[in-house]
């Protein structure tokens, strides 16, 4: 899938190299393990990991799809448009489509994601809600250790290897990506441009 193969990926215990070994001991309820607890939270309670974008764009695209030739999902779909409008008018949410556009197979709308918070209060109530629609949840991110990435590679993994579905998984157009040669820091787009304009919707 995508560069899976050739991507390399950074060890996740990165910072964590001179920390105490971890208890073996358990939790109260026998099964799950007792933490060392610091008293301080992570801080991706409160702001994306790098290289999530925390600016104007937002560290993530949710796309919601539909069958725009049939009736009951579009009529679902439109419905759970008007819903979110309606239940998060904080979300930026973007054009109902009638038609596939950019690298979406089928019909489709886009709510952007800024903060934490938003991501967390968003996807578990859009588990429940999406219905019979699979959505796409993809990461928006600012490489800036890999100048030379360009922005199709960039787009690529994001919305291949980085990807999180619910529901049925669909195919995607992945091959547009691959023509975008532009180095990815001077081409990323305005914020909000790429994700609702007719020449992006990625």
């Amino acid at each position: 899938m995508a560069d899976a193969l050739n991507y390399m990926y950074p060890s996740p215990l990165a910072g964590y190299k001179d920390a105490p070994p971890l208890p073996e001991e358990r939790a109260e309820d026998g099964k799950s393990y007792r933490n060392i607890q610091t008293g301080v939270l992570s801080s991706a309670y409160d702001k994306f990991p790098e290289p999530l974008d925390n600016g104007q764009r937002g560290g993530f695209d949710v796309h919601v799809y539909y069958f725009q030739n049939n009736p009951e999902q579009t009529q679902y779909a439109r419905q759970l448009w008007e819903r979110i409008r309606r239940e998060f008018p904080e979300l930026r949410i973007y054009t109902f489509w009638d038609r596939p556009i950019g690298p979406h197979p089928v019909a489709m709308f886009e709510v952007n994601l800024l903060s934490p918070a938003q991501f967390g209060a968003f996807i578990p109530w859009l588990a429940i809600w999406r219905g019979p629609l699979s959505v796409l949840v993809h990461p928006n991110t600012v490489e800036a250790n890999n100048p030379n990435e360009t922005q199709g590679e960039r787009e690529l993994r994001n919305h291949t290897t980085r990807a999180i579905w619910m529901g049925e998984r669909l195919p995607l157009d992945v091959a547009r990506f691959r023509n975008l040669r532009a180095p990815a820091q001077a081409a990323r787009p305005a914020p909000g441009a790429g994700a609702g304009a007719a020449s992006g919707a990625a």
